[in-house]
């Protein structure tokens, strides 16, 4: 294992204090318990949004912690989700007085512990609501979930409901928009190599040189199926058609096309597949009107990518397009 790490069991910590120390104009770290919010405090007057997850994602999602996105994020341990004693602390401080949504991902962990950390917060007068997202269409009932997972949409969804909750919405509405988020989103990604975490010591899978699995998890779960090395075309069309046939898109709809890197693949080859993808959306008669590529749902070093589409409407289009100015995503 080669890492720019000292000791593994400090890597998040470590992580965190360089984290703060570059983007204190916009995020604080708070130690004891670890999570991060905006610079500036609570905004008075709106609804806060909260995130979370064990990390090795980065830059999800601390690094969405920002005008126009995340109030707060709670860091866990790597690919382990945050405690409850993490996560209620982060609730309180993105209350600003019109309730608090928990944006989680599908995994078994971060569901239960934000559930007690809600019912913590709600003891100490904070209301919180929670959304779960589960846009991977690779496979239902995982290692980590029941249901499906919650990946690269994530970062959709919590920057469409981090414009209607800036732009003034109530707790209701915004929760009615993340969940319109979460009905029109889907995922599925590939793994060209394993990762390694980093107190593991050792690739969390084995994959072998000539094969790739298709529709992995971002911690390295199994997906629907391993098969020999093939052309960035035909990985793509593997990942992108069963996403549009579960969206079931039909011609004349408009869509965001979100190619994410899971951490050690370049961004030429995340261009590559955006273009495979892009025509083949094309052939389908869909018209994509937005798009995203780059790293930001990543599993630690891991080669490999996502595709994620988005059905559009004019709602979805402009709050996608308000302002947002975070470490990781801003315009």
């Amino acid at each position: 294992m080669k890492k720019l790490i000292n000791d593994p069991q400090n890597v998040v910590a470590e992580s965190l204090e360089g984290f703060a120390a570059a983007h204190a104009d916009v995020v604080a770290v708070h130690t004891d318990p670890p999570f991060v919010t905006r610079a500036g405090g609570t905004t008075a007057g709106k609804v806060g949004l909260v995130s979370g997850g064990g990390s090795g994602h980065e830059p999800l999602h601390a690094g969405f912690v920002g005008v126009g996105m995340l109030d707060a994020a709670v860091p866990g341990a790597v690919f382990t989700s945050p405690t409850p004693d993490q996560i209620a602390p982060a609730l309180q401080a993105a209350d600003g007085g019109k309730g608090v949504l928990a944006i989680v991902k599908n995994y078994t962990g971060d569901v239960l512990n934000f559930e007690t950390a809600a019912e913590l917060a709600d003891a100490e007068g904070v209301t919180v609501r929670s959304v779960v997202v589960n846009d991977d269409v690779a496979v239902e009932d995982s290692l980590y979930t029941a249901g499906r997972r919650g990946v690269a949409g994530t970062v959709a969804v919590e920057k469409i409901a981090g414009a209607a909750a800036e732009r003034g919405d109530d707790l209701d509405a915004v929760v009615a928009v993340a969940e319109k988020v979460i009905a029109n989103v889907r995922s599925m990604g590939v793994a060209l190599t394993a990762c390694t975490v980093p107190h593991a010591g050792k690739p969390s899978f084995d994959l072998p040189e000539d094969e790739i699995e298709i529709g992995i998890g971002i911690h390295g779960e199994p997906g629907r199926r391993r098969i020999p090395l093939a052309g960035a075309d035909e990985i793509t069309e593997m990942l992108l058609t069963p996403v549009a046939d579960d969206l079931g898109l039909t011609g004349g709809e408009k869509v965001l096309l979100f190619v994410n890197g899971m951490g050690g693949t370049p961004a030429s080859e995340l261009y590559v597949v955006y273009r495979r993808a892009r025509a083949l959306l094309a052939e389908r008669g869909v018209e994509v009107i937005r798009s995203l590529v780059g790293n930001y749902v990543t599993s630690l070093e891991m080669q490999g990518a996502s595709v994620t589409v988005l059905r559009l409407d004019d709602e979805l289009t402009a709050l996608w397009d308000a302002p947002v100015h975070t470490t990781a995503l801003r315009w």
